[in-house]
């Protein structure tokens, strides 16, 4: 164990060697993130992107396994040696239509900043400990990191860190104001199903038919009765996805797709068990049978104010103000709350400039390839690299955050 004036020492060490590594490859880094935005690609279908980071990595000295975990379009490159691991999260899917309209080219290029810089950090301070770059396909509906976890990706980690890029325009309460170190995204789940009837003539023989789009329609109308019994900030959204072919046959298969969301993991799970009982009372009241899917579950982000604080703190030092938590919830998901369950995570989100334009819309797509977007998305890399190394050098601080963790799932 180091002694304070010792972390203190290492700490500065560290920052200069993460400066330094991060202007030395700074032009290779921007590269990689403008290359995966000019290439967006759908979740599970990221060849470009995990190809072009792992040259990336490989043309720099890092050992890199190849569709890792089973997943083709996932990576692992791994540096350092003990038992200790921080686990930095890359993601690089795209959206369907606008492409990287939620940032992830920059996603990955903060978590590839973070890895190389603390890894240089690493070498020159001669500390112990593993610093691991995970590629995480498909967060958009893919539920890839649920996947990673089930595979063992993150088993025995301190800690596993990423951020997220968003409009200027949503975090800039406070004039200066980069982001936010803590960002509350709630639970999120899509349930789609299959109601199966009998089909019959609608004009001749209506009575020989069971009635499918009934169910649907009957199924349709409970969901939206029961939205006046739910809580302010519960979610629930969905479409029929197949009513049928002809007015004049009865359909004998319908199909739905819902969208439900919630503030937590239970009452996540409470929803989705009233929404799929409707879907129940519907196939029992035409006598159809019915078939339901969870297709995903995004659960809620537990913060760690630990490693929300000292990434403030970082941040501050390279001139850049953070709120250490967000005041209000947002109503995204992500997949990496289901990590936050599971070990102590970081999830910070940062503002680009991008105008009017919020994620998931065209003109937030144009501005993720921006200069002042790479500016900002580096800046955080250098933020979690420091995050990382303060992780593995201190123990102290290494064991707040893991009480953190365990409290924060206590409440």
């Amino acid at each position: 164990m180091l002694a304070p004036e010792q972390l203190i020492e290492s700490a500065e060490k560290a920052r200069r060697a993460i400066a330094s590594e991060t202007a030395r490859l700074r032009s290779e880094l921007e590269k990689v993130s403008l290359d995966i935005h000019a290439h967006p690609e759908l979740c599970y279908e990221e060849v470009f992107a995990h190809d072009t980071i792992c040259k990336f990595l490989e043309s720099n000295g890092f050992a890199v396994q190849r569709g890792a975990y089973g997943i083709p379009t996932c990576f692992e490159a791994e540096t350092g040696t003990g038992d200790e691991i921080v686990i930095l999260c890359a993601e690089y899917d795209a959206l369907p239509g606008i492409g990287h309209a939620c940032g992830h080219n920059l996603i990955a290029l903060s978590s590839i900043t973070g890895f190389v810089a603390a890894a240089k950090a690493a070498v020159e301070l001669g500390f112990a400990g593993r610093i691991r770059l995970l590629g995480t396909p498909a967060e958009e509906g893919g539920s890839g990191k649920v996947k990673l976890l089930e595979a063992g990706a993150f088993e025995g980690a301190a800690a596993a860190l990423m951020s997220h890029p968003t409009s200027m325009n949503r975090i800039a309460e406070v004039e200066g104001l980069a982001g936010a170190a803590g960002l509350v995204t709630i639970a999120a789940s899509m349930v789609k199903t299959e109601f199966t009837g009998r089909t019959a003539h609608a004009g001749a023989t209506p009575w020989q038919g069971l009635n499918a789009l009934d169910a649907a329609v009957s199924a349709y109308t409970s969901i939206s009765m029961l939205r006046q019994q739910i809580k302010p900030a519960d979610r629930i959204h969905g479409v029929i996805t197949n009513g049928g072919v002809a007015p004049n046959v009865i359909p004998d298969k319908t199909s739905m797709v819902y969208g439900i969301r919630s503030r937590s993991a239970a009452g996540l799970n409470d929803l989705v068990r009233r929404v799929k009982n409707c879907f129940e009372a519907a196939a029992t009241a035409t006598d159809c049978k019915v078939n339901t899917q969870t297709e995903l579950f995004y659960a809620d982000q537990i913060l760690n104010p630990t490693l929300c604080g000292a990434f403030t703190e970082e941040m501050a030092l390279l001139g850049d103000k953070f709120l250490p938590i967000a005041k209000e919830t947002v109503s995204s998901s992500t997949d990496m709350g289901n990590v936050s369950h599971a070990l102590p995570s970081f999830h910070c989100s940062y503002g680009i400039e991008s105008g009017s334009a919020s994620n998931h819309t065209a003109g937030f797509t144009a501005a993720a390839a921006t200069p002042d977007a790479l500016h900002r998305a580096v800046r955080v890399g250098m933020g979690l690299a420091m995050l990382t190394v303060r992780l593995l050098i201190d123990s102290t601080f290494r064991q707040s955050v893991r009480a953190a963790f365990e409290s924060a799932k206590e409440t």
